[in-house]
């Protein structure tokens, strides 16, 4: 079983957004369970408003506690992705979740104010638990020249933080998801649909690539 907190400090970077639509992906090929610990329970009202079924299993309203819980009763899960709160006054609740976490995947939007916070979440909570991770660049603008390249080298460059190579673009679908019900799994592949299916399928093949059980032998 492998714990994916999907975390920062800054609100409003996606992170509903990431755990419900990786979480079905991955779902195509693996029994997840998505879990909610945030106050705001943003994914449980996604979750309820899905009329077809999640092609996960769903946990809202809990505890972190219980993600220690699941490895002790040896829960036949293979993934669990964790929405954690996006708030200061929140923090305990965080490093519950990071203390039980394999991997720590950090959600932030193309935005200056986005960075303090994102550089707060990875030094004061990520770093010192010397937990894997690395941040996803989400609501990238394909009208926007440039941005993508830019936010790329300022994390890699300037910042020297972990990065996925997989980015999530800024389409309506995506942002009329929650209120509509609609998962990855549920979405009919078109010309309006193409893109958004791309990044979160290229998301999920990246981060199996990087929680996959290295060979023996391997260092």
């Amino acid at each position: 079983m492998r714990v994916i907190a999907i975390a920062n400090q800054k609100g409003g970077v996606g992170k509903t957004t990431v755990a419900m639509q990786v979480g079905a992906e991955l779902s195509r090929r693996h029994r997840v369970l998505v879990v909610d610990v945030d106050r705001q329970q943003s994914t449980v009202w996604w979750a309820e408003n899905v009329r077809d079924g999640l092609p996960f299993d769903f946990a809202g309203s809990q505890h972190p506690n219980m993600l220690s819980r699941l490895r002790e009763l040896g829960a036949d899960y293979e993934v669990v992705l964790v929405d954690t709160p996006g708030s200061l006054e929140d923090t305990a609740v965080l490093e519950t979740v990071l203390d039980a976490a394999d991997f720590a995947l950090i959600p932030v939007t193309p935005e200056p104010l986005a960075v303090e916070p994102t550089l707060r979440t990875l030094s004061r909570l990520i770093e010192p638990r010397h937990l894997r991770h690395g941040v996803l660049l989400n609501r990238i603008d394909p009208r926007v020249p440039n941005q993508l390249e830019t936010w790329q080298r300022l994390l890699d460059c300037e910042l020297g933080v972990p990065r996925l190579e997989a980015h999530l673009r800024q389409y309506k679908v995506q942002l009329d998801a929650p209120v509509l019900g609609q998962l990855v799994t549920s979405l009919r592949r078109n010309r309006r649909t193409e893109g958004p299916i791309a990044d979160i399928a290229a998301i999920a093949r990246e981060l199996e690539q990087l929680l996959a059980p290295a060979p023996a032998g391997a260092w």
